[in-house]
C-alpha cells in the first residue's frame, strides 16, 4: 500500500509497480512481506524510487544477508539530485531578470 491506496491504484502504471517491487523481487521476499510506505512531494517517478529505496533499506534492516546484492543492484544508492536554492538578486536559482545594454 502507498498512501492508504493499493499499488497499481495510486500508481496506475505497470513500470512504476515494477520499480516499486524490484528489490523484493530480486531477493526474493515478495510474498514474506507487507508494505506500507507514505511519500509526499516530487513526481510518480520519483516517488516510486523512494519507495523502492526504502524497501531496500528495510530489507536490509530484516536481513543483513541481503545488502550485497541489492548494492550490487543500485537500490542502497540514494539519489543524491535536489533543488537548487534560490540566490539573491536573481528570480529563480539561476534564472535573471532580462539584460538590456541601455
Amino acid at each position: 500500500m502507498v498512501n492508504e491506496r493499493q499499488l497499481d491504484e495510486y500508481f496506475g502504471k505497470k513500470t512504476l509497480e515494477m520499480i516499486v517491487k524490484q528489490p523484493l523481487e530480486l531477493t526474493g521476499t515478495l510474498s514474506r512481506f507487507n508494505v506500507i510506505a507514505k511519500v509526499q512531494g516530487g513526481g510518480t517517478t520519483g516517488q516510486a524510487g523512494a519507495v523502492r529505496h526504502g524497501i531496500a533499506r528495510a530489507l536490509v534492516q530484516a536481513d543483513a544477508g541481503l545488502r550485497p546484492k541489492l548494492k550490487s543492484a543500485g537500490f542502497i544508492t540514494r539519489d543524491p539530485r535536489m533543488k537548487e536554492r534560490r540566490k539573491y538578486g536573481l528570480k529563480k536559482a539561476r534564472k535573471a531578470s532580462q539584460f538590456s545594454k541601455r
